[in-house]
């Protein structure tokens, strides 16, 4: 069934550029494609947004992202195939993604200063920031897989 629901980049083309700006910054960050891809994977398993799933995980292939880091990633925690920085950036993913459930805790803040350093720390908040707001993009306006 095709959404007959708006299409933001034909409606509102200029907050659509604003989004792709964002997008652009991240491509300047010193975040490896990968820990991008494991940040828009797991936002978009958390939020239920099929469409970037979709894009991401085949994004994720194409990067050389193994099938089983890919199935397992909404378990990470319960495996040892992830890095120590990629916990951490899954752990900020997870707790700004659901952030009304208590937001981010000081325990993960500190923990991911040190590790990541002030800087890296926040490309991650605005790689996390950015690929939530896609998802609420497409889960609002239902976009279709391709």
């Amino acid at each position: 069934m095709e959404s007959k629901r708006i299409k933001i980049h034909e409606v509102a083309p200029e907050a659509y550029k604003a989004m792709l700006k964002l997008e652009a910054y991240l491509h300047t960050t010193t975040l490896s494609p990968i820990e991008k891809e494991l940040i828009k994977i797991r936002a978009s398993q958390l939020n239920g947004c099929a469409y970037c799933l979709n894009m991401h995980t085949r994004d994720a292939r194409k990067l050389g992202e193994t099938e089983q880091r890919i199935y397992l990633l909404n378990v990470w925690h319960e495996t040892e195939l992830y890095t120590e920085t990629e916990r951490i950036i899954l752990t900020l993913t997870e707790e700004i993604t659901l952030i009304s459930e208590g937001g981010v805790s000081e325990e993960t803040y500190q923990e991911a200063e040190a590790l990541l350093g002030k800087e890296k720390l926040a490309e991650v908040i605005m790689a996390i920031v950015t690929i939530n707001a896609w998802n609420r993009i497409g889960v609002s306006t239902l976009l279709p897989l391709d």
